[in-house]
């Protein structure tokens, strides 16, 4: 197990300024691809450069692209988003096609993912200021002095008659009334006469 999570600093997940609730706002501001222009661990950084940079910046017009040679050095994408983070990322010896799957990546991020310990899996910006519920939250000021077990409590509750007591109660009852007219043959009697 390792200690690297003791350097993060730690927070609850959030959406975005309501991110989703309205429009869509992409959380990447910029991104900035540091490349050498000789070095053969930065050839995919420049074929991308030379032949995807143009298409990318004209597909997502709010992300600000800079385009930083160094040399000597290995190949960096550095992606700053709009709560302030910044995500760095080594692209020593990756091939165009990685290169831009990582630039996808990084636009569809939010710059909090993975410099976050997360404390809880759940978070809300209005907590209750009622409490948690608890089973004595609801109960009736009377029962508090209560000793039991008490009668009065254990006496069966007013629950409203279900459709099959009903139904039962309906039969025994026209079965009294059919019995006081002359029996079941003083029924059917009168059935066929309707």
């Amino acid at each position: 197990m390792s200690n690297s999570h003791l350097f993060l600093k730690s927070g609850f997940p959030r959406a975005p300024l309501q991110n989703g609730l309205g429009r869509y706002v992409c959380q990447l501001q910029r991104i900035t691809l540091k490349f050498c222009k000789n070095n053969g661990s930065s050839r995919g950084m420049r074929d991308f450069i030379e032949n995807h940079l143009v298409d990318f910046a004209k597909e997502n017009p709010g992300i600000v692209v800079y385009v930083k040679p160094r040399r000597h050095r290995t190949p960096v994408l550095v992606a700053e988003y709009l709560n302030g983070q910044r995500e760095w990322l080594n692209c020593r010896n990756n091939s165009q096609s990685e290169i831009s799957k990582w630039i996808d990546l990084l636009k569809t991020q939010n710059g909090s993912s993975s410099s976050l310990r997360l404390r809880k899996m759940w978070h809300t910006d209005v907590p209750s200021i009622q409490g948690p519920w608890t089973p004595f939250l609801l109960r009736s000021p009377e029962a508090q002095n209560q000793t039991y077990p008490s009668r009065e409590i254990s006496t069966p509750l007013d629950v409203p008659q279900s459709a099959t007591e009903k139904l039962i109660e309906l039969f025994k009852q026209q079965k009294l009334e059919a019995a006081g007219e002359g029996g079941v043959d003083g029924v059917l009697e009168q059935k066929r006469a309707e």
